[in-house]
Formats: structure tokens, sequence, C-alpha cells
């Protein structure tokens, strides 16, 4: 036992490599192992490519026969943009498969597993479930639910201010903090800001990480009225990762054609009191493919996403500072008037990044 859970944890290891670059599909790692020693590895490495399992089979080669095949996910048994793995597996021989969690797509579930069962593989389910299941958290509510899987991350100070008076938030959390923010952007499929953001802080809402491996989300800019500015830096990216700006059908027509001219993609969505409606959106991101969105700010808008109830996971950096007087709250706008309304966050983590704390849970 000791020796399948260090073999699936390297399964898990190789899928997390997939981070960022799988999306609409998941990431799956998967190990062949024989006589106790990995003859194969294989990762899906991007979306339509071969998948973990065939990857780590042409590897192993003729080695894989009487093996045994760790791998993070169900193996497929239906065609897609490739074939089922299942038919790959049984033609390679293996002789036992351990597989992490089920698939979660209830039209296929259960399907790859039975199908390897049907023809006298020795299949066991269920190892270190609860880490793939964590690794592919976005793909599977998106999967369970056709909709976005939303991470609401802000920096703020310990008296819970994201900046000051004045506006100025540069910088409240230190590098390693702002590293690990960037390394969330290259992740997800989606970055979303409100016109506020853009307006004050110009910002480019790029994954840049050290070594160059950054891979740009989507931009997405919350703008009813068309207000960003045409020479806004997002909008003359080098980038493969396009600018979104969502507004309303009314907006006005000179104001979209200026920004289209600068390079912006624009989107029309329902209004609620004032402000884009964020669940219709949500249902617009999914049939975009979108399966992960992450919400930076400002502070109205993430009043705006906790009060629609789109916010998945909530990730907040808390940098040893106080600003001790007026300046921004995380939150914005209305909210609950009874403590007992307060959402209540679970499975809650605290974890130090250098200097500053950062705190994770889900709603």
């Amino acid at each position: 036992m000791d020796d399948d859970r260090r073999f699936m944890q390297m399964a898990l290891d190789l899928a997390a490599l997939g981070a960022g670059r799988t999306s609409p599909n998941p990431m799956v790692g998967a190990v062949v192992v024989k006589d106790g020693r990995v003859v194969g590895m294989g990762y899906h490495q991007q979306a339509g490519g071969p998948h973990a399992e065939v990857l780590a089979l042409d590897e192993a080669g003729g080695q894989a026969v009487g093996a045994t095949l760790y791998v993070t996910l169900e193996p497929c048994n239906h065609h897609g943009r490739t074939p089922p793995c299942t038919k790959r597996i049984l033609a390679a021989g293996i002789r036992r498969v351990v597989s992490a969690m089920g698939d979660p797509n209830p039209a296929v579930a259960g399907g790859g597993h039975a199908r390897l069962r049907s023809a006298g593989l020795i299949v066991d389910e269920g190892l270190l479930a609860d880490a793939a299941a964590r690794l592919n958290e976005a793909w599977i509510k998106y999967i369970r639910t056709g909709l976005p899987f939303v991470v609401l991350k802000c920096a703020a100070t310990l008296d819970g201010c994201i900046a000051t008076g004045s506006g100025d938030a540069r910088w409240i959390t230190g590098p390693a903090a702002r590293e690990r923010v960037h390394r969330l952007r290259s992740q997800l499929d989606a970055i979303l800001v409100g016109v506020g953001t853009v307006i004050a802080d110009d910002p480019q809402l790029t994954a840049r990480l050290p070594d160059g491996s950054g891979r740009d989300p989507l931009r997405i800019i919350l703008d009813a009225r068309l207000e960003t500015p045409p020479e806004s830096r997002m909008l003359g990216l080098d980038s493969p990762a396009a600018t979104l700006i969502v507004c309303a059908e009314a907006a006005d027509p000179e104001r979209r054609r200026r920004l289209e001219a600068a390079g912006a993609r624009l989107l029309t969505a329902p209004l609620k009191d004032g402000r884009i409606d964020l669940v219709a959106l949500m249902t617009r991101l999914a049939a975009m493919q979108v399966t992960s969105v992450l919400i930076e700010g400002g502070a109205r808008v993430a009043a705006s996403a906790l009060a629609g109830r789109i916010v998945d996971k909530v990730m907040f950096f808390y940098a040893p500072k106080i600003l001790g007087g007026e300046g921004v709250p995380i939150c914005r706008g209305p909210g609950p008037q009874r403590m007992a309304e307060a959402l209540a966050v679970r499975n809650l983590e605290i974890s130090r990044v250098d200097g500053d704390f950062l705190v994770t849970g889900y709603l």
C-alpha cells in the first residue's frame, strides 16, 4: 500500500505539470510500474494532445505487459479528440489499474473502469482521491454544473484594506506573494476586474513569472458604460490572450468602435442594479469554454461576486501592515444586516508566503 501511495503521488505530481494548459480538459498524470520499478510516465500536456495514459504506455513499450498503471483519473472509454484510453491499456497488456478517482461526468462515469474489469483487469479506485479532486477542482465544477470555478483573490492589510484612501495599492504584499498570484493567473482560464481598477492602476493582467513560463489568462473587464481608456496597457500587449470588455447592450456605439479598434473584444451582458449581472456572465463564459475565473478586484466587484453567490474559493493575502485610518475595504457595497447571514468559509487553510499570510477557503 505504501508503494501504491508513492506511485500515485508521482502521478499527481506529473498531472500538476499541465496546470493552465489542458483546459477545458482535466489535468491527468500516469505512471507504469513493473516489478516495483517505474518504466513509463506521462501527463496530459494540452487540450487535444495525447492523454497521460498513452504517453506513459508509449514510454513503457513492451515492459507494460503484466505491469500496473497508476492514473489520477478514470481512463476514458469514449471517442473524443483522441481514441479511448481503455483500448490502449488493454492492447498494452496492463494487468492492474489503480485510479485516484472516477470520472465526475455523469455521462461517462464508471465506463472506463467497467470496461477494464470486464476484460479481466484488476481495478482499484479511490487512492488519494481527495488530492486528485483538489487538483482538478475547477474542471470538476465545470463538468458537473456547466459553470466556471470562481476564485476571489485579494491582497489586504491586517485591518482589511486593499488600498489607501487615495487609492494607492502598490505594494501591499511582498514579491513572493505577488509571484504566487502570477502563478495562479497562469493556471486559470480568465482574470476579471472592474473598470475602476483599470482606470486607477492601468494593469497588464498578465502572468509574469521569473522563468518566463507564465501563460496569460483571458482578461475580462466589467465596464457597463465602456469607460476603459483605449490607450490602456492591456489593449496593446504582445500576448496571445485576448482582452474581453463586458458592457451593457446600450453602451455608446462610438466608444465600442474605439475600443474594438484598440484591440478589445466586446461582450454584452444584462445589468442588475446598474451593474453587470455576474450570474448571467458566468453562464456566457462557460459557453465560451472558460472553466475557471480569477476575480482580482476591486472592492465593489468583490462584493457583487459574493452577493451573487458565484465564488467557490477565496484566497486572501494579508500583509503585516495596518493603515489605521480610512482605506478601501475588501468589499464595498450592500451586505447582510445580521452576522448570522455572513458567508461561512469551510476547509480553511492558513499558510505563510514569505512575510505575508495566505488564507484559503471554500464557500
